[in-house]
């Protein structure tokens, strides 16, 4: 009896998006940082994304390290999508072959792209509402898929900093460039022109 199947946990993490829900895996799925797919002819190759793509509803996929994140085009409830999507992984895993093609992260952007794309949101989306309340929120590091930023002015040691970048920020950002998966404050909100107010 082949018991891989079994051994394999995995657990889903609702997002602030309800049509995104993140997926993590007790094996990895990809150890060449991340990749993003969008539509099933890039999943061509991929035996983990074409098993994806294959059950209704499914309309994005990124895959980084452990995880896997999925947006959808369904009504269907996240319990009963997250059984099939686990039931995806654990078969394809359970093959022994690469889940990913190794040609499919060419078609990913890069650090620099992803840099350039987050700035550019910031500065025609996030900021211009920020800058009302005194604030403004600058890109400082891109590593893979993680965006390092750094608040000032008003958001520099503000309360609602983290409501801010959980609430807002990550929202538009996760929203609008999928292959990012996460974004760092790197702030020192301790020497904020009101450090804490409340």
């Amino acid at each position: 009896m082949d018991t891989t199947k079994q051994a394999i946990e995995i657990t889903g993490e609702p997002t602030m998006d309800p049509d995104v829900c993140r997926f993590t895996a007790s094996v990895p799925l990809y150890s060449e940082g991340s990749v993003d797919c969008s539509n099933v002819d890039d999943a061509q190759g991929s035996p983990l994304l074409e098993a994806l793509f294959a059950i209704d509803g499914i309309r994005e996929v990124l895959v980084y390290g452990n995880s896997l994140t999925v947006a959808r085009s369904t009504d269907e409830e996240w319990p009963i999508l997250g059984k099939k999507i686990g039931a995806a992984i654990r078969e394809q895993y359970a093959t022994g072959q690469p889940l990913i093609a190794a040609d499919l992260k060419k078609r990913l952007p890069s650090e620099v792209e992803i840099r350039e794309k987050v700035t550019k949101l910031l500065e025609t989306e996030i900021n211009p509402y920020v800058s009302s309340h005194g604030g403004r929120i600058d890109v400082v590091d891109v590593k893979g898929t993680k965006v390092y930023v750094s608040l000032s002015g008003g958001c520099q040691g503000c309360a609602s900093a983290n409501q801010t970048l959980k609430m807002g920020v990550e929202e538009i950002v996760f929203g609008n460039i999928p292959e990012v998966t996460e974004i760092i404050d790197v702030t020192d909100h301790s020497s904020g022109r009101n450090p804490y107010y409340r």
